[in-house]
């Protein structure tokens, strides 16, 4: 690895980036010196517009290319301290789109399609909370609190730590996974000891059910949490620092017609 790469994950190292986001980052750095054959150190600030110009020319998400700049930002700016201005590393603007969501009764058939009480008990979760599937598939046994009905989120998006809501169905279809399953450690173990289940498995259990199901909306695992049912997904989740009154008194939406 040259010097400037071992700078970069200086960097991120002593600013807390997590290994996935140091990862990433580096990533976008190797795919732009293999873009223009030469290192970033020799890269002109022309030949960075340019170069995110092809990406969305050719369709790269906003996200994809957004991460581009801010690994742009630390390289150039924080490493190699040229300084370049938002004129040179350009963020494109973001299309506001709404997501495509999913009822209570498309979720619910979509389930009835799957035989595997792990991967149902899975998917389940994530919708009745709104967690992400790798926060869903990286919880441990003792994140699972059924005293104050919350489950600890550790490490969540940008490294913090948060609670959410454990609904009362949702605790009723862990209990019988940890009855069937006996899991020690992750909650949700995978082939691998000490290793979580791939969240490509749970893509894969979700597409087939979809269509199964019949639904043709262009929806995801993620779908699940744009599909929750509050009117912002905010109200499901606090940080550990505030109090869990506020958290306590949100319904999950597998609870909500209990409550009608």
């Amino acid at each position: 690895m040259s010097s400037c790469y071992e700078k970069m994950q200086f960097e991120m190292e002593l600013h807390g980036y997590s290994k996935q986001t140091q990862k990433h980052y580096l990533n976008h750095i190797r795919l732009l010196k293999r873009h223009w054959g030469k290192s970033p150190d020799l890269i002109q600030p022309d030949e960075i517009k340019q170069y995110l110009h092809y990406r969305i020319k050719k369709g790269i998400s906003y996200s994809n290319v957004n991460i581009s700049c801010n690994a742009f930002k630390i390289m150039f700016n924080s490493v190699l301290n040229c300084n370049f201005s938002d004129e040179v590393i350009v963020r494109p603007k973001r299309l506001k789109k709404l997501p495509y969501v999913l009822s209570k009764e498309e979720i619910l058939s979509i389930l009835d399609h799957i035989s595997s009480l792990k991967h149902r008990t899975i998917l389940l979760t994530i919708y009745s909370s709104g967690l992400r599937i790798s926060e869903v598939l990286n919880l441990s046994v003792s994140d699972i609190d059924s005293v104050n009905m919350l489950i600890r989120v550790r490490g969540g998006k940008g490294g913090k730590d948060r609670f959410t809501i454990l609904g009362r169905d949702n605790l009723l279809i862990l209990r019988r996974y940890w009855s069937a399953y006996k899991p020690e450690g992750f909650l949700f173990p995978g082939k691998c000891p000490g290793k979580p289940l791939a969240a490509r498995n749970i893509q894969q259990v979700f597409k087939d059910a979809k269509d199964k199901a019949g639904i043709v909306k262009p929806v995801s695992v993620h779908s699940l949490r744009h599909s929750l049912g509050h009117a912002n997904i905010d109200t499901t989740c606090i940080y550990l620092h505030l109090s869990t009154k506020r958290l306590c008194s949100v319904i999950s939406p597998l609870d909500a017609d209990n409550h009608a």
